[in-house]
């Protein structure tokens, strides 16, 4: 197939949102030199953007070739931060397809809005590039499955920006859980709690001229352009963000699903929350509690956007409750005991300790899969669970505070947890519970190998989208 029919073919179905394949993609080459320079474009260059441009000019061997965003402000600044590394001087596009068309080009990293990052890394695989993908990989689960898989089909590698699975140390706390020496698993628990203020309200206007907004929404639904969504508080709103269990928490989701052994997605998953404290025009909950039942462990979820206290010392992080006592990044308070003992470092895949985007280069320069810390296949299993619990929510009722709710049955860890974010709410940022209300989830039963919820097909209604023609993730692969 010659170059300009096989992109004339990508991109009709893409349009048509068809199972498609393309043989002969430069990701299933051969195995790449030390000396051979890899050639990579970063995709979203605001905020997050500038840390995979800093990343990437800190790695030998490596070259930004391309700079791509929708809103043209953002490149000049790009540009210099690669000029002043003394870097070669980058193409800059609107749009990522006139990158991907570009058969010198080896990768992309992605740092969009959330609602771009499947869709960008199936087209860029399909292309055959290599990726790195921030975190959720997906907007939903469905088209997390089909990044997965594209990955797979074409040979692709995929690194999905959970940053603490190149951590020695979260690698040797997972090693002493695994190991048995804090004896059984009870809970694994992450914590996003980390302050968001009100975003206010934005009247609908003109686009700014350097904006393509058009191509900004992509997949997401036509909508008037307003100042809440360009930039970052796009993670507020349903049709382009996942809230913050589907932004900052991820990492700490990933961490604790990593903590449980075999952990894909869990049984059954039921989540409550809320928008409290303030009235604005977001969307997304800023308390929130997930619920997840991995059989014997429980994973818990806590998201927290009010001013808080600690907990067990920690606001984003996680804490793994153990028969045997608390387990965290490096450390082991045994039950009884006031002084926490360290956990050996466990190593982690090639490149640099610590270093994710050294490993993601690293296992490009290697085609082996097995080198990445963090695989696309875990950084969709981790974002997923983030989505359903967003699903059981979102189908929920209102619910009051007073009285307590019976819906955890006998489960003593959900009610302590409720009542800490009770606490959290009316103790700490004095919100009176009586009257208030919040969103009471529904329970979601899971089957893990389907990747559907058991008998509700309203929830899963919610685990894909409709797409905008041409930004369409394609049925399957």
């Amino acid at each position: 197939m010659s170059s300009q029919s096989r992109r004339t073919f990508l991109k009709s179905s893409l349009a048509a949102g068809a199972a498609f394949t393309i043989a002969g993609t430069k990701a299933s080459g051969k195995v790449r030199g030390a000396n051979d320079v890899i050639r990579v474009g970063v995709c979203g260059l605001n905020g997050r953007g500038g840390s995979h441009v800093h990343d990437l000019l800190g790695i030998k061997g490596v070259e930004i070739t391309y700079l791509i965003d929708p809103d043209l402000r953002t490149h000049g600044s790009r540009v210099n931060q690669i000029q002043s590394a003394g870097g070669t001087t980058p193409k800059t596009v609107q749009d990522v397809r006139q990158a991907l068309d570009d058969p010198n080009l080896d990768a992309v990293t992605v740092a969009t809005p959330n609602h771009w990052h499947s869709l960008i890394t199936i087209w860029a695989c399909d292309a055959g590039k290599d990726v790195y993908v921030e975190k959720p990989c997906s907007h939903n689960v469905r088209e997390g499955r089909i990044a997965v898989e594209m990955a797979r089909a074409k040979q692709s590698i995929v690194q999905h920006g959970t940053q603490s699975r190149s951590d020695p140390g979260w690698a040797g706390a997972v090693e002493f859980i695994k190991s048995g020496k804090a004896g059984k698993l009870l809970v694994a628990r992450g914590l996003c709690y980390k302050t968001r203020d009100s975003i206010g309200f934005e009247k609908p206007e003109t686009p700014p001229n350097e904006l393509d907004f058009n191509l900004w929404l992509g997949p997401a639904p036509e909508q008037p352009f307003h100042k809440n969504l360009v930039h970052y508080k796009w993670h507020w709103f349903w049709d382009t963000g996942n809230g913050d269990i589907g932004n900052q928490g991820v990492h700490q989701m990933d961490i604790a699903r990593w903590g449980i052994p075999g952990a894909t997605l869990p049984k059954s998953v039921i989540s409550l929350g809320g928008r409290f404290g303030y009235e604005d025009q977001g969307q997304t909950a800023n308390t929130q509690i997930a619920i997840c039942d991995y059989g014997e462990t429980q994973l818990v979820f806590e998201v927290r956007g009010l001013k808080t206290d600690k907990f067990h010392g920690e606001t984003v992080g996680n804490i793994f409750h153990c028969e045997g006592g608390l387990v965290s990044n490096g450390k082991f308070l045994s039950k009884g005991s006031d002084k926490p003992e360290p956990i050996p470092a466990a190593p982690r895949g090639p490149g640099a300790p610590g270093n994710h985007f050294g490993n993601f280069i690293a296992a490009i320069r290697s085609r082996n899969q097995a080198d990445l810390n963090a695989d696309i296949l875990d950084g969709h299993y981790s974002s997923a669970v983030g989505h359903l619990a967003n699903v059981s929510m979102r189908l929920g009722e209102e619910t009051p505070f007073n009285p307590r709710t019976k819906a955890f049955g006998d489960d003593q860890e959900a009610y302590e947890t409720l009542a800490r974010m009770e606490e959290h709410l009316a103790g700490t940022n004095g919100l009176a519970l009586d009257g208030l209300k919040y969103q009471l989830g529904r329970k979601l039963v899971i089957d893990a190998a389907a990747e559907k919820v058991v008998g509700d097909d309203e929830a899963n209604g919610y685990l894909t989208r409709e797409y905008r023609k041409p930004f369409v993730v394609p049925d399957k692969v």
